[in-house]
């Protein structure tokens, strides 16, 4: 099984949970409509990876997203809290990269068809470590550089789920495990992934950088 760090410890997450088209301007980038209702899509535990690929039977996309991991609660004063969520809470946050065939999924699309085969694959997802958070305010978002140029930027503030939402209605209808991992949508800047490029991503709270990676992508 794949797993994910945080605090030093190797995390198994049963399944990576993503949130689709949660900001305005990236579905605007994409052509979308604005969806009535949260769209909620799955990659399993083997999508997970430490190596940015370009190309996977055919070239790939990038998407940098705010990233959590789930963790149940402990303590009685948690315990009360769960009641609310069913299980437990946001405990970490990563800056991760979803990485996507946009051909396939386009053609997908365009019959009605589930999107795994161009969002699940083998490499599709590519996490920095997580690092603990007491709580999400707006002030958490990302930052992409390519090749030293900053290309996606956004967070909490311009989400239209906020993460607190998100973990409600996920709560509602699917059991979350222990170290499973939420995607929470990606902002404007998407675009294809050139070999040889260096990615940096970053995690930013109250202008500080709370955690950041690099990659190459191969």
């Amino acid at each position: 099984m794949k797993t994910v760090n945080f605090a030093g410890k190797k995390i198994i997450p049963s399944k990576i949970i993503c949130i689709g088209r949660n900001y305005v301007d990236h579905i605007a980038e994409l052509g979308n409509e604005v969806p009535d209702e949260m769209v909620v899509f799955l990659k399993p535990n083997s999508a997970i990876s430490t190596q940015l690929q370009s190309f996977h039977h055919e070239p790939l996309h990038y998407e940098a997203e705010l990233c959590f991991l789930y963790q149940k609660h402990k303590s009685q004063k948690d315990k009360i809290q769960e009641e609310k969520y069913q299980q437990g809470k946001f405990t970490a946050v990563a800056i991760g990269l979803d990485l996507t065939k946009r051909n396939l999924q386009a053609k997908l699309k365009a019959k009605g068809l589930p999107w795994e085969r161009a969002k699940g694959f083998n490499g599709a997802a590519v996490f920095s470590d997580f690092i603990h958070i007491d709580g999400i305010d707006t002030s958490l978002c990302l930052e992409l550089s390519i090749d030293g140029e900053i290309i996606q930027a956004g967070g909490v503030k311009l989400m239209m789920y906020k993460p607190e939402t998100i973990l409600e209605q996920l709560s509602s209808f699917m059991t979350l495990e222990d170290g499973d991992v939420v995607m929470t949508g990606t902002p404007k800047g998407v675009g294809q992934i050139a070999a040889g490029s260096e990615f940096l991503g970053k995690v930013i709270g109250h202008g500080e950088t709370l955690i950041s990676a690099s990659w190459l992508a191969n």
